[in-house]
This record gives C-alpha cells, sequence and structure tokens, in this order.
C-alpha cells in the first residue's frame, strides 16, 4: 500500500466532507454514503473507495459492529498537519489580533460617542413644570 501525501488526500473535497461528518461522531458506512451520494452524486462504490482511501491514509478509522462499519476520525494525522501549518501561522497571526484590536477600538469609540449624545440629549430636556 502506497501511501498519499496528507494535502493529496484533504485535496478531494468528497473527502473533506467526509472527515468534516466523522468530526461530528462516530457513523455507519451506509450513512456516510447516503449524505455524499445526495451532495456529491456519486455511487455507493464510489463513497466506499474514499473511504478506503481515508482510512488507508490514517485519516479515519474503521471498527466491525455487527454488520455495519463504523468510521470515526483519527486526529493523529491532522495534528502533522497543524504542525506543518504552525510554520505559516506567524503570516496570518500577528494581522488578525492587529485587526483585533482596531475592531475593539472602534466599539469603544462608537460607545463613547454614543454616550456623549445620549448625554446631550438629557441636558436639552427642559425642566418638569411645577404645578401653581
Amino acid at each position: 500500500m502506497l501511501r498519499m501525501h496528507a494535502f493529496d488526500v484533504l485535496g478531494d473535497p468528497v473527502r473533506r466532507r467526509i472527515l468534516e461528518l466523522l468530526a461530528d461522531g462516530e457513523m455507519s458506512s451506509g450513512k456516510v454514503g447516503e449524505v455524499i451520494r445526495q451532495e456529491f452524486g456519486i455511487s455507493q462504490p464510489g463513497v466506499s473507495q474514499h473511504l478506503k482511501v481515508l482510512r488507508e491514509n490514517g485519516f479515519a478509522t474503521v471498527r466491525p459492529e455487527g454488520t455495519r462499519r463504523l468510521y470515526a476520525v483519527n486526529s493523529e494525522p491532522l495534528r502533522d498537519i497543524d504542525a506543518w501549518l504552525d510554520r505559516f501561522r506567524r503570516s496570518w497571526t500577528p494581522p488578525l489580533e492587529a485587526l483585533t484590536t482596531e475592531l475593539a477600538r472602534g466599539k469603544r469609540e462608537r460607545r463613547l460617542r454614543e454616550a456623549d449624545r445620549d448625554g446631550d440629549a438629557e441636558d436639552q430636556v427642559p425642566p418638569p413644570r411645577s404645578e401653581p
């Protein structure tokens, strides 16, 4: 068995969708096939091939339960991808942190302006008339 590179495995939208389904918990191959056939219009044998690729490359595990085969995500290869991506996070993390800071600053300034307007409105309200 020749293993595929992780990004080759995940490069296919059907396999990515299968992993998304399995991320919510263990699922029978029949249920996976049902969803994938509806969304992608591929045959059950085609779905089985994608499950096999995921299983053989370590992204999914399978266990028999009676006549059913239950699939689940194996997170180990995903951790490897996460570690590889970690080298690139420094490229996007500071800009995202700067964006968060700017958004917070904008919200604060908007609250202060609204508070000033509310204060001005209260100053313009005439005092209640006194009864004779």
